[in-house]
Formats: structure tokens, sequence, C-alpha cells
């Protein structure tokens, strides 16, 4: 039977090695542990250094969006009262030409800024300040638009009192011209008319053998009055002041120059040549009834004026 050397195991011995070996241990994982922390540390730091960076470019951001949206609603204003003025003062326009033309300028600077999405703060900065010189020029372009409105008042107020003064001359002109071309009857002469059986005609005094009144007159020369048809109203007064009137000589009514209607005899129309006479026109008045005796009146009216008149009396 062989025999065996078996070999008893020892227990561990807490020496200075083991000792050692837990304090590097612990050392390792403090570094680790303080490591971690730092690189937690660090990374909140980053981040938070992050967000203050977006929350300040927000911000900036923001601020641009608030001022370009200021600046757009200023220069639409500014625009809007600039139309308005031009397009309410068209007729003033050529005396503004200078005034307007800085003004389409500086609107074409301005909307290119504000029309580029990447503007600065800095181009923003320069719009408002142009918005405030297109503001200013507003202004000055309005109180220069009042100017001209007053002076073209006071013009037009001035061209009134010429036109007024014209007019009136005019007025005055026609008003002599109508005078002057009123036509004039001279040599005027009424008769009572007997006829005979024979067909032979006499003059005659008594009403009783009256048998029709002639008027024979003549019209003078007149320079202003036009040539052409001329038309001549005859009024026939009986003794007592009546107007003899019957159908068969076309008896009417006409108006005189003061606007009143009168009654007349007989119309007569004459050819009247500018500057020259017309001798010897005669207007027969024939009646059915006698003749009453007494003073008869006759009256020649032209154009509503009254041009001439004679008298007849019949025994």
């Amino acid at each position: 039977m062989s025999q065996f050397n078996q070999t008893t195991p020892q227990a561990p011995q807490n020496g200075p090695g083991k000792k050692s070996n837990s304090i590097i241990y612990w050392l390792v994982i403090l570094v680790l542990l303080a490591g971690c922390l730092f690189l937690f540390k660090s990374r909140n730091d980053i981040i938070n250094e992050n967000t203050a960076n977006i929350a300040q470019k927000q911000k900036e951001i923001d601020s641009v969006k608030t001022d370009r949206a200021s600046l757009q609603t200023d220069f639409d204003a500014a625009s809007a009262k600039i139309d308005q003025l031009v397009s309410q003062n068209s007729k003033l326009d050529s005396a503004l030409q200078g005034d307007k033309a800085q003004m389409a300028k500086l609107q074409g600077q301005i909307r290119t800024i504000l029309n580029n999405k990447n503007a600065t703060q800095a181009e923003l900065n320069k719009a408002r300040e142009m918005i405030t010189m297109l503001t200013d020029q507003t202004k000055h372009y309005q109180e220069r638009i009042a100017e001209l409105e007053k002076e073209n008042t006071q013009l037009t107020g001035q061209n009134q009192v010429l036109t007024k003064e014209r007019d009136s001359t005019v007025e005055k002109n026609i008003a002599l011209k109508k005078v002057g071309s009123v036509l004039h009857a001279s040599n005027i002469r009424m008769e009572a008319i007997h006829k005979r059986r024979n067909g032979k005609e006499k003059e005659t005094s008594k009403a009783k053998k009256a048998d029709e009144l002639r008027i024979t007159f003549d019209i003078d020369e007149n320079r202003i009055a036009e040539s052409g048809t001329k038309q001549l109203y005859l009024r026939i007064m009986a003794p007592g002041g009546t107007v003899l009137s019957s159908p068969s000589n076309a008896s009417g009514a006409m108006t005189n120059s003061n606007g009143d209607q009168l009654s007349y005899s007989v119309l007569k129309n004459i050819l009247l040549t500018q500057n020259q006479p017309v001798k010897d026109i005669t207007v027969d008045w024939h009646q059915d009834g006698d003749y009453a005796k007494g003073a008869y009146h006759i009256e020649i009216y032209s154009e509503g004026y009254k041009v001439g008149g004679g008298d007849v009396d019949l025994k």
C-alpha cells in the first residue's frame, strides 16, 4: 500500500501586499468616480452653454423678425401715405417731381432691405433710418402740396374774378350788339284806302268809305344786323286803344323786350341785306266790318323792340 504525502491548505495571510492592492483598487474607483463627475459636469456645462447660445440666437432671430415686421409696417404706412398724396394731387405733380423722385429712391432702397430674408440687424437699422427720412420727406411733400393748393385756390379765385369780368364784358357786348342790331323804321305812313268798282284805289279820310288800311314804311340801313329774313310785327290800334285782330290776317301774340306778351295785328317778313335800307314796305289791313271814326295808331316791332309808329285819323 502506497503512502501519499498530503498537504494541508493554509489560511490566507493578511500581509502588506494584500493591503496595498486594496488601496490601489479604491484609488482607481475614486479616480473613475471623479472622472465621471467631471465628465458629467462638463457635459452639463456644455449643454447649458449650448442652450444659452441657442436661446440667445433665438432671441436675436425673434428680435430681427420683430424689427423687420415693425419696419415693414412703418414702411407700408409711409408708402400708403405717399401713394395717397400722389393720387390726390396729380394736377400738382409737375411741381413736385423732385420730391417724388427722392421718395421713390428711398422706397426702393428700403424695399430691397426688407425683401432680403437674411438682412442683418445693421441693415435693418439702416432701413429704419431711411424710413425716418422717408417720413420726414412725406411730411415736407404734404406741406408743399398744401402750399400749392393754397396758391391754386388764390389763382382760381383770381381767375373766377377775371372770368366774371370777362363774361360781364361779353354780355355787355352782346347786349350792345343786340341793341345795335335792332332795326329802325322810318318814313311811316298809314292811309285809308277806298276801292272803286272799277278796281282803282283812292285815299280817303272818311271811315265809311275806308275798305282797308295801308301802312307803308322804310327800314333804315343797319351795319350790325346780319343779312337774312327778318320778322316785323305790326300792332294796329283802333280808336279807344283796341288792337285790331282777325284770323284772315294771321293775327297773334308776340313777346316784347321786357318779356310781356303783346297782341299783334299783322306779321310781315322782309329780306334784309346788311348795311342796306329796305324801301317802301307795304302792309295792308282788311277787315269785314266798318271802320270806326277816330284816330288809328300803328306800332312796328322787331325782335321785341318797338322800331317805329304812326297815326291816321278817319272822320
